[in-house]
């Protein structure tokens, strides 16, 4: 096979599993217009229409879904052969996409981005911050970092942290003049800093729990956010009552500037989890990373 024909047929199967031109061509670091010329010298080549175009979108004609059924297994078969030879070297090298919510990049990735890099300065790492649940196979991500109440249960579980405890905190100035709340009722008196789940999604309601007994609280305020350091800002200005996890503002609490309640009703939870597929060998890169991070968790 030429390389133009590999060109193409890797084009065309980048398409199919994004979805999208625009998409692919992110991927495969070309513009949109050079990858709709590899595929329309594709569809010459091989005489018959692959994808179906929208001006958002594309999906494959029958004709399409037969070739990349193919192609799907000879391709993962080479990424696996690629993955083997880098095995071999001395130093792990190659490409390393992650997906992690905001709070665990803070927390677990900033503070070993450069001492990584300079590690293993052959691995090429992507990080994509993403609060949106993405499958990392769906995203052809290698590895992804979230709570373990939300892992599915088909990945492969590294846990990276102790588990966790929701936080109900306020500014001393906020509760000079106001009676601390002693159950989750009593939110209801206060204003509170209401978070909306990133991409337009619902309010979260305060879910609070003490022996057999859980309750969730819509609470009320006049500030709704969907960044947890926005949150914190606000909380520490006096705005009002913010909820969120217990490490987020513990700095905080121990300086004297927010003070903690309700902490017999914040129930506790699985922590950080890196999670990845499961496969017959992890990919050195990946191997690498995980040690690594385990070793300065």
């Amino acid at each position: 096979m030429r390389g133009t024909e590999f060109s193409e047929l890797k084009a065309f199967a980048a398409i199919v599993e994004e979805g999208s031109f625009v998409r692919a061509a992110a991927r495969l670091r070309i513009s949109p217009p050079a990858l709709s010329q590899t595929i329309r010298g594709l569809e010459e080549r091989v005489g018959v229409r692959l994808l179906n175009r929208t001006t958002r979108s594309a999906s494959p004609t029958a004709a399409g879904e037969t070739l990349f059924a193919r192609l799907a297994p000879a391709f993962s078969e080479l990424e696996g052969a690629v993955a083997d030879a880098h095995a071999s070297r001395d130093r792990p090298a190659g490409s390393l996409r992650i997906n992690i919510p905001r709070t665990a990049a803070m927390r677990f990735i900033a503070p070993i981005l450069g001492d990584f890099q300079r590690a293993y300065p052959d691995i090429a790492l992507t990080v994509i911050i993403d609060d949106m649940l993405t499958d990392i196979v769906e995203g052809r991500f290698d590895a992804g970092i979230r709570l373990g109440e939300r892992l599915e249960k088909d990945m492969v579980a590294v846990k990276l942290s102790e588990d966790l405890q929701m936080a109900a905190v306020a500014a001393p100035a906020y509760l000079e003049n106001r009676t601390i709340p002693r159950h989750p009722q009593e939110l209801h008196q206060h204003r509170c800093i209401n978070f909306q789940w990133p991409g337009g999604g619902n309010i979260y309601r305060w879910e609070f729990a003490r022996g057999r007994r859980a309750l969730e609280i819509a609470v009320n305020g006049g500030l709704t956010v969907n960044d947890t350091e926005l949150m914190i800002r606000a909380a520490l200005d006096g705005v009002g009552v913010a909820y969120m996890l217990d490490y987020q503002v513990r700095p905080w609490i121990e300086a004297g500037k927010l003070i903690r309640f309700l902490e017999a009703w914040s129930p506790r939870f699985p922590g950080f989890y890196l999670y990845h597929t499961s496969s017959r060998q992890v990919p050195p890169a990946l191997r690498a990373f995980i040690d690594f991070l385990l070793a300065r968790r």
